[in-house]
């Protein structure tokens, strides 16, 4: 398809050279250049820029006894003070950066097994990762495409002091709540 538009190009200004002076053939030239280039995929731009937030002392230690009193002990602390677990590490790509496109499927509940969010069976969550709370984008890019993973966040790396709530109004996250995901990363793009 391009080498047809190449060769009709090059026709046309084969005909442009009989009738008009240069100018006009540079000017057509980068008309051309321009209108093809504006046909073009652009890149998207992301602006997404790494967190540096980092859970309190007081955050961290209240989280390491809900995982002792749910007896969860085989949760590994990240240095922004999360806790996780991988069951399957995956094979496939991997999180390059917050731009990464992130398929999954995942349930979102408290420590007491009150589910507060989730994919519905059969069904993925499709996001760019740098659009989604701290816990998140540190957490999901621990593992690659094909991977499963816990994540045990604190309210610092979660929605902090905010009281989360649905489109009626009622809070389905209250502030400062430590929150339980469980992820199956479908895919990493």
């Amino acid at each position: 398809m391009m080498q047809h538009f190449y060769n009709f190009y090059a026709l046309y200004l084969h005909k442009l050279k009989i009738i008009y002076p240069m100018k006009k053939i540079l000017a057509a030239s980068v008309i051309a250049i321009f209108i093809l280039s504006s046909c073009l995929k652009k890149d998207n731009k992301c602006n997404f820029s790494d967190s540096t937030i980092i859970a309190s002392d007081s955050e961290k230690v209240a989280l390491a006894d809900s995982l002792q009193a749910h007896n969860i002990t085989n949760a590994t602390m990240h240095p922004s003070g999360f806790y996780y677990s991988i069951s399957n590490p995956g094979t496939g790509p991997g999180v390059s950066n917050l731009c990464s496109n992130i398929t999954v499927s995942y349930k979102g509940s408290f420590f007491n097994g009150q589910i507060f969010d989730s994919t519905v069976a059969g069904t993925t969550a499709y996001f760019q990762l740098g659009e989604v709370i701290p816990g998140w984008q540190k957490g999901i890019a621990l593992v690659k495409s094909g991977g499963d993973i816990n994540l045990y966040i604190p309210p610092s790396l979660a929605y902090g002091a905010t009281d989360i709530k649905d489109q009626s109004g009622a809070i389905i996250v209250p502030a400062n709540s430590y929150l339980v995901f469980v992820f199956h990363v479908n895919a990493i793009q």
